[in-house]
């Protein structure tokens, strides 16, 4: 049976692995998100977040918009490489939808993933 648990080896919890993927990242984006990741040798994937006050003024909203991102790769994990990726939120992100939100995402890990390949039979 697959686990769709999000459990803390899920997780990017230090500024070291979030250094790390900032240095050599693969990229998607969109005028509302860029997805960066960098390959990681634990055999699963890993997420962190970057949701700027900048962006979203109102907490209520940058958790709002955490948890569909969050959900979203809970769902997703089995089906992506093993990356270590991060979401930075840029403006626009306010005025999606939860739904549109999660399209908008998986049309991104998508692409991502596409990338990876390219870049391993390189």
């Amino acid at each position: 049976m697959v686990n769709y648990s999000y459990s803390r080896e899920l997780r990017l919890l230090t500024p070291g692995n979030f250094k790390t993927v900032f240095q050599q990242p693969l990229r998607a984006g969109s005028p509302q998100l860029t997805i960066l990741a960098c390959p990681n040798k634990l055999g699963h994937p890993r997420l962190g977040l970057a949701v700027p006050k900048k962006q979203l003024k109102l907490a209520v909203d940058r958790n709002q918009v955490k948890r569909v991102l969050r959900e979203n790769f809970r769902l997703s994990q089995h089906k992506l490489p093993p990356l270590d990726y991060v979401i930075i939120a840029k403006g626009g992100i306010g005025k999606l939808d939860n739904k549109e939100l999660n399209i908008l995402t998986n049309r991104l890990w998508k692409k991502i993933a596409r990338r990876y390949k390219e870049q391993q039979s390189d």
